[in-house]
């Protein structure tokens, strides 16, 4: 299983634009400039081929931080 902080940098790397410096585990990432749907779907992406995990996008809506995304990942396992 992936710690939450491999978690976080795996959830940056599906950001171009933004420093993934910038994005940490309590980071509000539906604030993020450069957040669109289109992330949210790689994200889903991610979660199925790093975690055999299907999150769906309700999931990704209703999380607010990396942290609330990463607790749901860990639930699905």
């Amino acid at each position: 299983m992936k710690s939450l902080e491999e978690f976080v940098a795996l959830f940056a790397e599906q950001f171009d634009e933004t420093d993934a410096s910038l994005i940490k585990a309590d980071t509000k990432f539906h604030d993020l400039e450069e957040w669109s749907s289109l992330i949210g779907l790689s994200l889903i992406a991610m979660a199925d081929e790093e975690f055999d995990v299907a999150l769906k996008g309700d999931d990704v809506k209703t999380s607010v931080t990396v942290e609330d995304l990463y607790n749901k990942v860990i639930a699905k396992l």
